[in-house]
């Protein structure tokens, strides 16, 4: 693993949480204005908004600690984890805006 990739990675995971951040204020707050939602359903929303950025310090976090560890660069593969949670959350509000 090479330190430069591990820093400019982690710099994006940053700016990615941010985007994130964002990114769940709006759509979740936009499907609960705008539909007839349960009480669980806007509260998956709201753990939304601070699990999607949360998942990508947790993926930063693994990977500076796999750096030190000596580990080769399949860790890498942590980054993809915040597209995945992205991919489920524009999963899950897309069929919450198709009822």
């Amino acid at each position: 693993m090479s330190l430069t990739w591990v820093i400019a990675g982690s710099i994006a995971q940053g700016c990615l949480a941010m985007f994130l951040f964002m990114l769940g204020a709006f759509a979740g707050g936009g499907l609960a204005n705008g539909g007839n939602l349960s009480r669980g359903q806007i509260a998956i929303l709201d753990s939304a908004l601070y699990l999607l950025p949360a998942s990508c310090i947790v993926s930063a976090a693994v990977v500076i600690y796999l750096y030190h560890k000596g580990a080769t660069a399949n860790a890498y593969w942590w980054y993809v984890l915040p597209i995945l949670c992205t991919v489920i959350y524009f999963t899950y509000t897309n069929r919450l805006s198709g009822r």
